[in-house]
């Protein structure tokens, strides 16, 4: 059960990354205006390491019941449990709780975490 969880958790990563990059390039850029143009590009860029972040970071929550290692799983849900609840806490905050953004994060830190 444990290992589903986590599984769980690492497959709603994936999913809530696809959408941020997806709403980032489809909502959010087509709208901004930066300028110059060469902080645009870097804007999104970063925007889109993030999205290739988290899906990395859901790919190692899907891997770590096959790992065999209690070592690995402590780090690997620590350390994507408190990555994933700064990025729900920064939602919630800059978009005044508006968001379905947090609600998501927080979902996968609570799969992670009773997955642990």
């Amino acid at each position: 059960m444990r290992d589903l969880l986590l599984q769980c958790a690492g497959g709603l990563t994936i999913v809530v990354a696809l959408v941020h990059g997806y709403l980032g390039e489809a909502k959010v850029f087509v709208r901004a205006r930066i300028e110059p143009e060469r902080l645009r590009t870097l804007i999104r860029l970063v925007w889109q390491a993030s999205t290739v972040a988290w899906i990395g970071g859901g790919v190692l929550l899907i891997a770590v019941p096959g790992m065999g290692s209690e070592l690995a799983r402590h780090w690997i849900v620590g350390t994507m449990a408190c990555v994933f609840g700064l990025s729900a806490l920064a939602n919630a905050w800059a978009t005044r709780g508006r968001h379905f953004g947090w609600m998501m994060l927080s979902a996968v830190v609570m799969l992670a975490v009773a997955g642990y």
